[in-house]
């Protein structure tokens, strides 16, 4: 193997950190089977975990004046074969390890391999070089719209503002298509009314084609702007905890929401049922 620079020790405790992450990380049994393989003391075996293997990989760095052997529990570490059944957890270690390898000039490869790359300076370009949630949003096939409005959020990981400029673009697209310039429940209610109706997402005039425009309009659109929009819209970001779970299941939710915008069109008929 190449000899590799030493890593300083906040890039360090950055990988450690995310190797022994406390809900998506190595298991303690794994990090001394790993830390056993790569042939490593386990200096402090009752530390918490990251510390535990910090502690372990800082002393074989010092004694050998390599950063070898980061690289080594890596490539054992992301083996994908382990992952088989647990992709999510792949891919979140991967991405982020990429995010803290980049300023040192590493990445890991989707076969869980690090390899040299140019290094990385600013956090914007680490993140934007890794692009993990947009990744896992096109892996689940999200709507073109989604992204539409919250590219640079994205990039940045912003969970909280990608979904609340996200939503915002439901609402503009709805105004877009109604013609209408309220917003919220407002211009749901407006837009989407059985009684007199803009928009359709039918032709209305059976009993069950008017139960999903109701459904669609009072239920999801209004409950999304109701518990997504207008708490991320007045709450402080670190009031309103959003992870990337969190950001993932609402954002498919969006998704659902603009396939059912692409098929809606304006009103034209005679509609004499009550909403």
């Amino acid at each position: 193997m190449v000899r590799i620079t030493p890593f300083d020790a906040q890039k360090l405790e950055a990988a450690c950190r995310i190797l022994a992450d406390t809900e998506r990380g190595l298991t303690n049994s794994e990090i001394g089977y790993i830390l056993s393989d790569c042939r490593v003391v386990d200096v402090s075996p009752n530390m918490t975990k990251w510390k535990r293997l910090f502690n372990a990989l800082a002393e074989v760095q010092n004694k050998h004046q390599v950063g070898n052997h980061l690289i080594m529990f890596i490539n054992r570490a992301l083996d994908p074969v382990k992952y088989s059944r647990n992709k999510e957890a792949f891919e979140w270690r991967r991405s982020e390890l990429n995010v803290v390898l980049s300023f040192s000039g590493f990445s890991v490869r989707e076969d869980g391999k690090v390899m040299s790359t140019p290094v990385e300076t600013t956090l914007k370009g680490a993140r934007a070089r890794v692009g993990a949630l947009r990744s896992r949003l096109e892996d689940r096939n999200a709507h073109p719209e989604v992204f539409k409005y919250c590219k640079a959020e994205l990039l940045d990981e912003n969970y909280f503002h990608a979904v609340l400029e996200a939503i915002k673009g439901v609402g503009e697209r709805i105004r877009i298509l109604s013609g209408l310039t309220s917003d919220g429940a407002e211009l749901v209610n407006a837009a989407f009314s059985v009684k007199t109706p803009i928009l359709a997402l039918n032709e209305l005039s059976t009993d069950t084609e008017l139960s999903e425009q109701k459904g669609f309009s009072s239920n999801m659109l209004v409950g999304l702007f109701g518990a997504i929009r207008n708490p991320t819209a007045h709450a402080p970001k670190l009031v309103w905890s959003m992870t990337e779970q969190d950001a993932l299941d609402i954002f498919s939710i969006m998704s659902f929401v603009h396939r059912k915008l692409d098929k809606t069109k304006i009103y034209e008929g005679q509609n004499e049922n009550q909403g």
